[in-house]
């Protein structure tokens, strides 16, 4: 191997082994993941940091973010949890840099990546806007496809920030509701 393959294999390499450490941790902790919300803005940040660093593996997000735009400011909860999110999702995106990725030979790869290759960034901005359990296959789509990092990052952050929106102020209206039905 050239001493240049040999870097950008080792740096590969290294990715790999990051996202399979935190994914491993966080789905160690997901059990503890929603003590983070009594720190406010900051524990929200925190919880959809860990949620969406995960890949493929489940961990509690959106339901926090829900039920703490009932309590706390919505756009700022928005904001917390969007920042948070869309970090979170580098875990994925460097799953698909490594150029080990898994996922190739799964279906719903095989359904999202004709649209990273298509309309790159917009089809990162669309997924990640909407509630889907199959992001993380998207941001490796687009490490695999050597999307500029700062582009992935931007589209899916103002995705994200739509989509936590969504539920922040889902959960405001939902508790405001509820409690006009108790009058």
């Amino acid at each position: 191997m050239k001493k240049s393959n040999f870097g950008a294999g080792l740096l590969r390499l290294l990715a790999l082994a990051a996202v399979i450490g935190i994914t491993l941790f966080i789905y160690g902790i997901r059990e503890r993941v929603e003590e983070f919300a009594v720190y406010g803005y900051p524990g929200i940040f925190l919880i959809t940091l860990m949620a969406n660093a995960t890949v493929i593996l489940p961990a509690p997000g959106v339901a926090v973010v829900f039920a703490a735009g009932a309590i706390l400011s919505p756009p700022l909860v928005a904001l917390a949890a969007g920042t948070g999110g869309a970090l979170g999702e580098i875990s994925g995106y460097l799953a698909g840099f490594s150029g080990q990725a898994v996922v190739e030979r799964m279906d719903v790869y095989q359904k999202i990546n004709p649209w990273i290759e298509k309309y790159g960034a917009w089809a990162i901005f669309v997924l990640s806007a909407i509630p889907n359990p199959f992001f993380d296959i998207a941001g490796i789509a687009a490490g695999m496809a050597k999307m500029p990092l700062w582009k992935f990052l931007l589209f899916c952050w103002a995705g994200q920030l739509i989509k936590m929106a969504l539920f922040a102020y889902a959960g405001a209206y939902s508790l405001n509701w509820a409690l006009n039905l108790t009058r």
